[in-house]
């Protein structure tokens, strides 16, 4: 965002009148939307790691709880960091074709940051798991972290489809 297009300087908040929203994407980044297939790819792959999520999700609560299925916990974490990296690339790509840079667009900033937050902790499970730093208990409790930070991540993304839409309806 430059000095210019800070909400600051907006001549309705100058004038104590509440600022006008800005639309999410600008007509020629909603037509590089509408016409990309890495839309398409992101509005299939998004569901699909939610629903890994709440597989896996009842799996670790699963083990937690009881003990048991520690292994099938394990490979359903391990789907679910596979699908977020993959969502991460294809969505880095839809970021540059839709803003033109691959990542930290300025509509998408704080759902870019959280992100690799989601990923880092999916990664530090992935090498605890792998090094043996962790034991089982401990490794679903990071999982466990990084599902809540992924939660908070969808519900950013949702939101902002949420107002894509809005903004679309009002264009």
């Amino acid at each position: 965002m430059t000095h210019a297009e800070s909400p600051l300087n907006y001549p309705e908040r100058q004038a104590g009148r509440a600022p006008r929203a800005v639309p999410l994407y600008t007509p020629e980044e909603r037509a590089r939307r509408d016409a990309t297939r890495w839309t398409l790819v992101q509005g299939i792959l998004a569901p699909l790691q939610f629903l890994v999520f709440l597989v896996s999700l009842v799996l670790v609560v699963r083990y937690l709880v009881s003990g048991d299925g520690y292994a099938a916990a394990t490979w359903s974490i391990i789907a679910k960091t596979g699908i977020l990296y993959l969502i991460m690339v294809t969505g880095a790509i839809w970021e540059k074709v839709v803003f033109g840079q691959y990542l930290f667009a300025p509509a998408f900033f704080w759902e870019d940051v959280v992100s690799f937050a989601v990923i880092a902790l999916h990664s530090y499970y992935l090498w605890a798991l792998l090094t043996g730093s962790l034991g089982p208990v401990a490794l679903m409790l990071v999982a466990l972290t990084a599902y809540a930070i992924y939660v908070v991540n969808a519900a950013q993304f949702v939101l902002k489809l949420r107002r894509a839409r809005l903004d679309g309806g009002a264009a």
